[in-house]
């Protein structure tokens, strides 16, 4: 005997509704198409599964006998299609931003090889776990510190450099780069530093170790809207670049040194995850990480233990 996995799906949907109407809305399927597949469940089974009332219908016994099985049946079912669906779609990868380092480690990966990536910009409106454990991605890049959720692993991926951004008219716009002590007593202005993301707590911790004042008043209304300001203000700076603002002629950029500030990208993913092309993009991203030189780079005291620094140079 073979059971039909449509008629068990009714079955489980009359189960779990109470009603046969409810159930074949949601099947898709017309009432009478629900009854004679149970019908047929019965037949193939040799016993009467749901007992029918105008109150509704609810298992017999030996459908409460039935019903885990049944679960579990489908549940496999389920499992199998995911599993094959996942070698036919492209990898799903959560970039964060769509002007960061991530986007061209992304690229890079894609250009390397024959992988399809489907590229997610979420910035971090839904906690990286829950979209990698629910399956909504694959992958993801971001800053990852402290005890991950449970099934969550991380590698760090790269370390970014995070430059300043001024207007024409600040003081340090002719520089070509600016040692960081020099930022201290500066205000940044940052709108879109939302409060408790991952990147807010990061410029909290730089603004308390090097005094750089971080202010992220005022509403979002747009790249340009920053740089209009940035641009016009002979005090203001931001942390950025000119991949993220790009076509505003007011505003410069400029290095920071002695320490770099770089911003700690890892790359995250869910131990069940079985897509076949995640594999290649973790080995793809440990192979070109490369750790920074000690002194010459800062990043906050949470990141360091992931992001240890280069060992030094023998005689």
């Amino acid at each position: 005997m073979e059971l039909d996995l449509g008629a068990v799906r009714a079955f489980l949907a009359v189960v779990d509704d109470g009603h046969f109407t409810e159930a074949a809305d949601r099947l898709g399927v017309t009432q009478q198409a629900v009854s004679k597949r149970i019908a047929r469940l019965e037949s193939d089974l040799g016993v009467p599964l749901v007992h029918r009332s105008r109150a509704g219908a609810r298992p017999t016994g030996d459908g409460a006998t039935f019903l885990p099985h049944a679960r579990a049946l489908i549940s496999l079912a389920d499992q199998a299609t995911a599993m094959l669906r996942a070698h036919r779609r492209a990898l799903r990868i959560d970039v964060l931003a769509r002007a960061a380092a991530s986007i061209a480690m992304v690229r890079d990966f894609y250009e390397a090889g024959d992988v399809d990536v489907d590229i997610v910009v979420s910035r971090g409106a839904v906690p990286r776990s829950t979209a990698l454990a629910g399956g909504s991605v694959d992958a993801a890049f971001g800053r990852a510190t402290g005890v991950l959720p449970p099934g969550i692993e991380r590698i760090p991926a790269c370390l970014e450099p995070i430059p300043i951004l001024v207007g024409r008219r600040h003081r340090l716009a002719r520089r070509r780069r600016v040692p960081m002590e020099e930022l201290s007593g500066l205000t940044a202005w940052m709108p879109g530093n939302a409060r408790d993301s991952e990147w807010e707590e990061y410029y909290r911790l730089l603004s308390a170790e090097f005094g750089v004042q971080i202010d992220t008043s005022g509403p979002v209304f747009g790249h340009d809207h920053i740089m209009e300001r940035i641009g016009a203000s002979p005090d203001l700076i931001t942390f950025g670049n000119k991949t993220q603002f790009p076509g505003h002629p007011d505003v410069v950029q400029i290095s920071v040194t002695d320490p770099t500030p770089v911003y700690p990208w890892s790359l995250m993913w869910h131990e069940a995850n079985r897509h076949p092309s995640l594999p290649l993009l973790i080995a793809h991203v440990k192979d070109r990480y490369r750790p920074f030189a000690a002194g010459s780079r800062w990043l906050p005291a949470p990141d360091r233990p992931l992001f240890p620094a280069a060992p030094e140079p023998g005689p």
